[in-house]
């Protein structure tokens, strides 16, 4: 038997894809395949953000079709969306040919849950309000090699005003610091050559005495050539303690992932992120004193209720201040259930648009000028991947930068010092050098 996995959303969710897979193995399904060939297809979901729920959606119903064709096909849906309250009663009204429906705690439960579909006709539900997640004890089967992403804690404490994360993650829950070391020693030996630590919020970690600079310490004096990365930070727990553990270490990238999301304090006080333009300024003036050439990637929403043209310069004049090497950038997308979706002062369409268009053009222009600096220099890459449309390979640099180049021999897992001959926006191309 063959299945199928359809992801949304972050590398959390990219993890726990893998974990699914693991599950299906363990029930039979042998290999993974196109959804036309499957025997079962999985979505996991992700109500982040609405796109993503639309794409969800609009996939979920394409099999309509083939659901009446193959009569055997089981079709499971999983996640964050499943998670969102009323949001599994929606999606049974509007699919009723979904055989499964599983919530983000209930991962652990997929496979009784395929059992106990198998023996019934009518579909099946496990959708709890409130349950730690425990799908630690699953064996994922890895897609991302030679990259490996670990989970070190579950859920979130922060809430945002426009996130809906702790409402479906539940709060936060670490994980030991012995069961993450065994899981980092066990990937490093199978030949994994980067590490991703992976939370809601990585600096609220904590194991007895055991806070996130300590862990990553831990995991970063493990025997072996291997690169550590984490994400997400929140700025509010920044510490210098952190950037002396990034500082000590070689195999931590000198990259950091810190989400501002604003520009303004008065935005962010909405937003509810607990620090101000000045405390953010500042953390980064602190990591770049000590650790000079890290690069710093950044998450940024526009539009939020009440923001004004003034606010939203803000947020143009910080991308300047901060030298972000690249940004991930969102028009606010109101949640049903957060603080934010009951404000006043929504932003119009247009102005909201033309808000993002803006920013996306400073971002770009950015990043194009970090990458012209690569022309002429040669970066190690972690050789991760080929792309067939280009006919290329390609792999990031510690600042997460992809290089992409030419060769006759397979390069996959492989450290690579690549020559740059050309920079094309985030992208760097050029030769190995032997």
């Amino acid at each position: 038997m063959k299945y199928h996995i359809v992801t949304y959303g972050c590398q959390m969710n990219l993890h726990e894809s893998e974990k699914i897979a693991g599950v299906l193995k363990e029930c039979g399904y042998a290999e993974e395949a196109p959804a036309e060939e499957a025997d079962i297809i999985v979505f996991n979901t992700c109500c982040i953000r609405e796109n993503a729920e639309n794409h969800a959606f609009g996939n979920i119903g394409a099999l309509k079709q083939l659901k009446r064709q193959k009569k055997d096909l089981l079709i499971a849906v999983g996640g964050c969306m499943v998670q969102e309250e009323g949001k599994a009663a929606i999606l049974r009204e509007k699919f009723p040919f979904i055989d499964i429906l599983f919530g983000t705690h209930n991962l652990p439960e997929l496979r009784s849950l395929i059992e106990r579909k198998r023996k019934q006709r009518k579909a099946v539900v496990s959708v709890p309000a409130e349950r730690a997640e425990t799908e630690d004890r699953l064996v994922p089967v890895r897609t991302s090699f030679p990259n490996a992403w670990v989970n070190i804690m579950y859920g979130c404490n922060n809430f945002c005003s426009y996130c809906i994360v702790p409402y479906v993650r539940g709060r936060e829950r670490s994980r030991s610091a012995e069961e993450v070391l065994r899981e980092v020693r066990s990937l490093v030996a199978e030949g994994y050559r980067e590490i991703t630590l992976l939370g809601q919020n990585v600096n609220s970690y904590r194991d007895g005495d055991v806070d996130f600079p300590a862990l990553l310490d831990m995991v970063a004096s493990v025997e072996g050539k291997f690169r550590v990365r984490f994400m997400t930070s929140h700025p509010k727990d920044f510490s210098a303690e952190l950037v002396a553990v990034m500082k000590k270490h070689p195999k931590i990238c000198n990259h950091l992932h810190l989400p501002v999301q604003s520009g303004s304090s008065r935005i962010l006080s909405l937003m509810n992120r607990r620090y101000t333009r000045e405390k953010y300024l500042e953390e980064i003036a602190l990591l770049r004193r000590e650790i000079p050439d890290c690069e710093v990637t950044t998450d940024l929403i526009v539009a939020f209720p009440t923001e004004t043209e003034e606010e939203f310069g803000e947020t143009l004049s910080l991308v300047e201040e901060a030298d972000f090497s690249s940004a991930f950038t969102f028009i606010y997308s109101p949640r049903t259930g957060t603080r934010a979706a009951a404000m006043e002062g929504r932003i119009p369409e247009d102005v909201a648009k033309s808000r993002i268009t803006r920013l996306i053009a400073l971002v770009n222009e950015k990043t194009r000028e970090k990458s012209a600096k690569y022309v002429g220099k040669t970066v190690e890459i972690l050789c991760e991947d080929y792309d067939e449309k280009r006919g290329m390979y390609l792999g990031r640099d510690e600042y997460g930068r992809m290089g992409y180049f030419k060769s006759d021999t397979p390069k996959i897992g492989e450290w690579i010092e690549l020559y740059v001959k050309e920079a094309n926006g985030i992208s760097l191309y050029g030769e190995p050098v032997e």
